[in-house]
């Protein structure tokens, strides 16, 4: 009996050292999922799950117009990471980290998102005063920097939140965005409502092309270029249009620079070369008049070597003869100093592949002059900015001196976005041969634009 008693007791200390033990493994185990959690694995301060919970405790609980959300992106940090190694990476953001947390209040707080990214919440309202605050939080890193030889430097979104209703993922978001601004201010970038609907119909755009690429939803628009002596038409121009079903026609400034930005414009350049191709076989079949067409090329296709090849291959497919299409591209296609060499190159291909190439805008830029010294163009299109003022004595010798120039190179010259019989008269006294805008034609559709063929030489 007394042997039971003893390993009763024994069993019973066991049980309770084994409980004991198993509470410090759960306690020390929930510590840890904690600090997976809510704690950044860096900086050992807060991540993004903690800052989200601090968002509601004190700015949802709080009036509005009371606290600000400031998006701090660092410049050039994966230049250390790659140069330094991400060693020195992680010690920078640690102690860039330590300098902001100790530049904020008890009821402001701060986290690191990914890589080189902070999220601060103050209790701010007065843009004037962040900027005030956050000019000085840096000034202190570039303190600190000394010792590192460093110069921190960041793009400062920042969000003055007036909306209570919305959680901290999408203030900070507005944060982020406000960095898409053209215009800062106190070296800040003050979120806009209205950015956020630029971005959502950017977005919209976006997700729309495939599908109306897809459905021929993008329309080739044909205008066509005079010769002033006898009214023939040399050429036309083929411009693109978006006639969405449920968004109507969508404007070329709208979609141009949005698929410029995404690279979508290389497919949609291909798809309305393969169209104008496909229009100049039809004109062959049934034997109708054909003219010369441009089409305009984006700068982005410059990035890749053997852009070319697509084109060429469509062109071959439709049996098109050479010098039937043109590729017009702008100024800024050469503004690119790395670029200079692939686009030269590309303009020598383009004629070994008989296509001929048209420099449009011109005149617009810095070095205009350079570019017909230095690049192999068939045609220039005189930018409409010299017209507009085309009474001026000024505007009329430069342009003159501009066709009398492309004569002696043996370039074509067309002057583009004419609108008036006045420009009309002068250009004719200035030498101008062929000429492009609405005082002739608008862009057609197609269907218009065979009518309007039909009526042309009775109208002039």
């Amino acid at each position: 009996m007394k042997l039971m008693h003893i390993l009763f007791i024994f069993f019973y200390l066991a049980l309770l050292v084994s409980v004991l033990i198993s509470c410090c493994f759960f306690q020390k185990k929930c510590k840890h999922l904690k600090q997976l959690a809510f704690q950044d694995h860096i900086t050992q301060g807060f991540n993004i799950t903690a800052f989200c919970q601090e968002y509601e405790k004190k700015v949802l609980q709080s009036p509005p117009h009371t606290y600000t959300i400031v998006f701090m992106n660092m410049k050039n940090f994966k230049w250390i990471n790659e140069k330094y190694g991400s060693s020195m990476g992680d010690q920078i953001l640690i102690n860039l980290y330590h300098i902001l947390k100790s530049q904020i209040g008890d009821e402001e707080f701060l986290c690191r998102d990914n890589s080189d990214c902070f999220f601060l919440c103050l209790k701010e309202h007065d843009p004037h005063t962040i900027g005030q605050r956050l000019s000085s939080m840096i000034e202190h890193m570039n303190h600190y920097s000394q010792k590192t030889t460093f110069e921190y430097t960041f793009y400062l979104g920042v969000y003055l939140i007036d909306d209570l209703t919305i959680n901290a993922r999408i203030a900070m978001d507005r944060s982020r965005i406000a960095c898409y601004q053209k215009e800062a201010v106190n070296f800040c970038y003050f979120y806009k409502k209205k950015l956020s609907m630029r971005l959502n119909k950017e977005y919209e755009l976006n997700q729309l092309f495939e599908t109306s690429l897809y459905n021929h939803e993008f329309q080739l628009y044909f205008q066509p270029k005079i010769k002033l002596n006898d009214h023939s038409i040399v050429g036309l121009e083929i411009l693109v249009r978006w006639q969405h079903p449920s968004l109507g026609m969508i404007a070329p400034s709208e979609f141009i620079p949005l698929f410029e930005k995404s690279n979508k414009i290389c497919q949609l350049d291909l798809f309305v070369f393969e169209q104008v191709c496909k229009y100049l076989h039809d004109c062959q079949q049934k034997q109708k008049p054909i003219y010369p067409i441009s089409v305009n090329l984006s700068r982005i296709h410059f990035k890749k070597s053997n852009f070319l090849e697509a084109f060429s291959r469509i062109k071959r497919k439709y049996g098109i003869p050479d010098k039937w299409i043109e590729f017009e591209l702008t100024e800024y296609t050469f503004f690119d100093k790395e670029q200079r060499k692939a686009v030269k190159d590309a303009i020598d291909e383009m004629h070994q592949s008989g296509f001929l190439c048209s420099l449009d805008d011109f005149g617009v830029g810095f070095s205009a002059l350079a570019l017909l010294k230095d690049f192999n163009i068939d045609c220039i299109k005189l930018d409409r900015e010299f017209f507009i003022d085309i009474e001026n004595p000024k505007a009329q010798t430069i342009i003159a001196g501009f066709i009398t120039l492309t004569k002696e190179l043996g370039i074509k010259m067309v002057a583009e976005g004419i609108e008036t019989a006045n420009q009309i008269e002068i250009l004719k006294h200035c030498g101008c041969e062929i000429v492009q805008g609405y005082y002739f034609a608008r862009p057609y559709p197609l269907a218009t634009l065979e009518s309007w063929l039909d009526n042309f030489k009775n109208q002039f």
